[in-house]
């Protein structure tokens, strides 16, 4: 089963995937706050409003969350290549749902960066409520999983030792294009990959995490309260752009790709932020 958030003819709505079609669920605009386990499982499902896939535009997967984490250094490879130490607690920083786009939604390069850099990771939806989740309650915390590219400005993010400023622009951060519940994914072995025109650029799998999806749940759980609809993006393998040599930064025109097996495939072309040259010139009075 999967489940994407959608919009159709101005109307937003949840759908479920039924072959190449998503069939509306009443009641919901988008997955989020109040679209828990159960309220998926037992809404009703209109089927005479199905729609084909390739007729709407997918958003993220959860256009609002309250709050999106991101991890840093969560991949042997990627912590090698960044030759720091590995970490023994999770690198953490947040994103905002401004910075979310959908799955198959344009890559916009701001003008202000040069090195805008692509991270494929998985990302992990909560399901239910909780602070000081344990570890082994946490997978009953889980609504799903779905694809994100965690999109950096590296100019920006290494003016400081926060890294905020890199992380969190606007329509940035493509994630989706579904929702696939817990019971229809394998974490232990599933592969993950970004290629870019063509070209593999990173390729691991999620046995490779450094602190798995229980321990980031507990971790960020002990801090603040997770709530239905929030986001955890778990990290990028090794292979990220700022890190290669020569040095491999998104261009207009570039067309990236990330996968995570039995989750999906985000698809977006990379294009250049058109600015109002009259306002830059000081000539739009």
């Amino acid at each position: 089963m999967a489940y994407a958030s959608y919009e159709h003819r101005g109307v937003r709505r949840v759908g479920e995937l039924r072959g190449s079609s998503l069939v509306p669920l009443e009641g919901g605009t988008e997955l989020g706050l109040d679209t828990g386990p159960e309220w998926l499982r037992d809404a009703v499902r209109d089927e005479r409003a199905q729609v084909p896939v390739d007729e709407v535009r997918l958003l993220p997967v959860v256009p609002r969350p309250s709050k999106v984490f991101c991890v840093g250094l969560n991949y042997l490879g990627h912590v090698t290549e960044t030759k720091r130490e590995l970490p023994t607690y999770p690198v953490l920083f947040p994103k905002f749902d401004s910075s979310l786009i959908g799955a198959h939604d344009d890559i916009v390069l701001p003008p202000e960066s040069t090195q805008v850099d692509y991270e494929g990771e998985l990302a992990v939806v909560i399901g239910r409520a909780g602070r000081r989740i344990t570890e082994a309650d946490a997978p009953h915390h889980v609504l799903g999983y779905t694809v994100a590219n965690d999109v950096t400005m590296r100019d920006f993010q290494y003016r400081t030792h926060q890294w905020v400023q890199g992380k969190a622009w606007d329509a940035c951060t493509p994630i989706g294009p579904y929702l696939i519940p817990p019971d229809g994914v394998n974490l232990a072995g599933a592969g993950i990959r970004t290629v870019l025109n063509g070209e593999k650029v990173q390729e691991s799998d999620l046995s490779m995490l450094i602190f798995p999806v229980p321990r980031l749940i507990a971790t960020i759980s002990t801090f603040t309260a997770l709530r239905p609809g929030d986001l955890i993006l778990t990290g990028t393998p090794g292979g990220v752009g700022y890190r290669r040599d020569p040095q491999v930064f998104l261009t207009a025109g570039d067309r990236i790709s990330v996968e995570v097996d039995g989750i999906g495939t985000l698809n977006n072309l990379v294009t250049m932020e058109q600015t109002d040259q009259s306002t830059q010139e000081g000539g739009g009075q």
